[in-house]
């Protein structure tokens, strides 16, 4: 026995690190793509900008992902099982990566991006010519010079981010369901929630590296190399600034193909891990040589209907995919327009909310899931036990959300936009009083958004319209003089760019980030344990095509239209539209504050509210009836089972699948 127990040994050490080396590459896989997902999602008002389209479209191109998953997820999930596993998420990673490089084709494509200012870089900067000019010409008149406007319908180019978006869908749509269903294959059952929390974590590292990408990236202005830098008359803090939005799809392209690699050499099946002993070797390859011939004899669609029906009455599993509908609303809304939050809300650049988040919420998520996934391991949690974990915590979280309504920032004070030339808060609904007495002379255009910030602490939409007569410097150095709408002793003066907020909202904002560490975390603490109860409420032989369609219904149902809604409902607080050539209307320069968070925050608190009836329902069901997998194989009926048997041999593990007596004494 000398020679066949080294020899099983051996064999279990090589399944064991090939089962290590998958690991390895689905985590790194989940890092590739959720780093490609996260800068999309960071990149969204670069974008915005740069095509000068309006939030809702931004949030359809955004939901474009989910519509290429789509495409695929149902077929992929279940006939994936039957097809090499880890070719196909390699695959997967290929076309993720022609995706990204597509993204960035734009850039390449169109002419250098040109924001609109009453400033021109290139003119000649000592006429004055964009200042206060009494009985003067109005030469910021839109141009209506047909050859001019054809140059704007290469914002069009905006669908190549799109296609690219789509196709970054159907790559990204075998990497979770054929990687989460390979690890609970041939992974231990104790063994599979860690493995699964390593995995999320690497759906963490990914976001991390990606924000700072692009939060380098945002800071980087988009034609840098092409244009002289010290002529610009804005700031990455300006509403009108592009970064390097391109640069960073180029980047994760490349990644998403290295991180293929690896699939294609790992095996299509493994031994479960763990198997120890002669008896459940030889039950292992039996059933393996069975399930071969099973499928040869009934043909590899046969059972996708019963499959279907199974599912679609497990109400547990029904109810789940309701809770995960609503939850995905309420995050896909506040994760996609987290960053413009904090930029309009709060005052920061692009760059800095990237890096905020970042900094902030990655970290306190990423220990939420290895602690949640440490503590299913350590304590030997039961499916009953992960909902109550999974559901308290969620709901102990969502009351802390609520203080966030109580971090609030004021409007910035433009004069005509949010109020009046004497500084005194207007109401938002009477419309825009652009003009007063101080600038009714200086022939202003009066769509055209160039702030300026006035040394009595109003900003006001450009020099021109501040009353500023004169000029001194060049570019973002620029300083206006003699500013008739500017009632400040002496002599008054602007800036270019908004005013700050403040230091009160500055505090304001170091509360929300350190609230938001809190509930990321003990959110993601009770992600584990929810994610669990969704496959432990399925039959094993359901559990790919159950996790597959967990996946669609929340891309149907959230992913896809939830950007949509919730960017048409944040373009309805929108106080004032750029201004484009051929004077349409572009990207937004400066939103309602107060309506802005009442949508930001509210709606995902009334989508989030209504996702615990059907979570309370769970854990009444979970009372009466017992789930699929705690009928002959979980842990619970293996400690039944097993209690007072220690003298008929080896121990056998406590979630691998038993063989009854008579069968083992006949295999021996």
């Amino acid at each position: 026995m000398g020679e066949t127990e080294k020899r099983i040994e051996t064999h279990r050490i090589r399944c064991l690190s090939k089962l290590k080396m998958f690991l390895l590459a689905i985590t790194c896989a989940y890092v590739s793509k959720t780093l490609s997902g996260s800068y999309m999602n960071s990149m969204l008002t670069q974008i915005e900008r740069q095509f000068n389209i309006p939030t809702s479209l931004v949030g359809f191109i955004n939901g474009s992902f989910e519509i290429g998953n789509l495409l695929l997820i149902i077929f992929v999930s279940y006939f994936g099982t039957k097809l090499h596993r880890p070719i196909m998420i390699g695959v997967g990673c290929v076309v993720m990566g022609l995706g990204c490089f597509l993204q960035s084709l734009p850039h390449f494509l169109m002419d250098r991006y040109e924001y609109e200012s009453t400033v021109s870089v290139s003119g000649n900067l000592s006429s004055n010519s964009f200042l206060c000019m009494e009985n003067g010409t109005q030469i910021f008149k839109p141009t209506e010079d047909p050859s001019e406007c054809v140059k704007e319908v290469k914002s069009l180019m905006w669908v190549y981010v799109l296609v690219g978006n789509i196709i970054r869908g159907i790559g990204e749509t075998p990497i979770m369901p054929l990687g989460i269903s390979y690890i609970e294959d041939f992974a231990k059952s104790e063994n599979s929630p860690l493995y699964i929390g390593f995995i999320e974590t690497g759906a963490i590292i990914g976001p991390l590296i990606g924000l700072s990408l692009a939060s380098f990236c945002a800071n980087v202005y988009v034609d840098t190399g092409s244009v002289n830098t010290d002529d610009l008359t804005i700031t990455p803090t300006d509403t009108r600034w592009v970064g390097a939005w391109w640069f960073g799809f180029l980047v994760c392209a490349g990644v998403n193909v290295l991180t293929a690699i690896p699939f294609f050499v790992l095996p299509k099946t493994l031994p479960k891990e763990g198997l120890e002993d002669i008896a459940e070797t030889v039950k292992n390859d039996k059933e393996e040589k069975q399930s071969e011939v099973r499928k040869k004899r009934v043909g590899i669609t046969k059972d996708f209907l019963p499959f279907m029906k199974s599912l679609l009455c497990n109400p547990v599993y029904m109810l789940f995919i309701l809770i995960s509908v609503l939850q995905f609303n309420a995050f896909v809304n506040m994760i996609s327009f987290m960053p413009k939050y904090l930029e309009q809300h709060y005052g920061k650049s692009a760059s800095d909310a990237i890096f905020l988040i970042g900094i902030y919420n990655l970290p306190p998520i990423c220990i939420g899931y290895i602690v949640g996934g440490l503590i299913m391991k350590k304590f030997k949690i039961t499916v009953i036990q992960a909902a109550h974990i999974g559901c308290w915590l969620s709901l102990i979280e969502y009351l802390l959300y609520f203080l966030c309504f109580l971090m609030i920032c004021d409007n910035s004070s433009v004069a005509g936009i949010t109020t009046s030339y004497e500084g005194v808060q207007q109401d938002l609904h009477v419309g825009n009083v652009i003009l007063a007495d101080c600038n009714m002379d200086c022939n202003c255009p009066a769509k055209i958004w160039d702030p300026v910030c006035g040394n009595d602490g109003l900003s006001y939409m450009s020099a021109c319209l501040a009353g500023c007569e004169t000029s001194s410097g060049t570019g973002i150095n620029m300083v206006f003089q003699n500013c008739s709408c500017i009632q400040t002793p002496g002599n008054s003066s602007a800036v270019l760019g908004l005013c700050d907020k403040g230091q009160d909202c500055s505090m304001m904002l170091q509360y929300f980030l350190i609230l938001s560490v809190v509930s990321s975390f003990i959110y993601s603490l009770s992600a584990i344990p929810g994610y669990m109860v969704l496959l432990r409420c399925i039959k094993p032989e359901e559990k790919s095509l159950g996790v597959g369609l967990h996946a669609f219904c929340t891309r149907v149902l959230a992913g896809i239209p939830a950007p949509i809604y919730f960017g048409a409902l944040v373009d309805s607080t929108c106080l004032h539209w750029g201004t484009l050539k051929c004077g349409e209307s572009g990207a937004c320069r400066i939103y309602d504050s107060t309506n802005f968070r009442y949508i930001y925050l509210g709606l995902p608190a009334a989508l989030r509210g209504s996702s615990y009836i059907p979570a309370f329902l769970i854990l009444l069901i979970l009372r009466k009836h017992r789930l699929p997998e705690e009928n002959a194989s979980s842990e619970t009926m293996l400690e039944a089972k097993f209690t007072g048997k220690e003298n008929e041999g080896k121990e056998m593990d406590q979630n691998s699948k038993v063989l009854n007596d008579d069968e083992l004494k006949t295999k021996l």
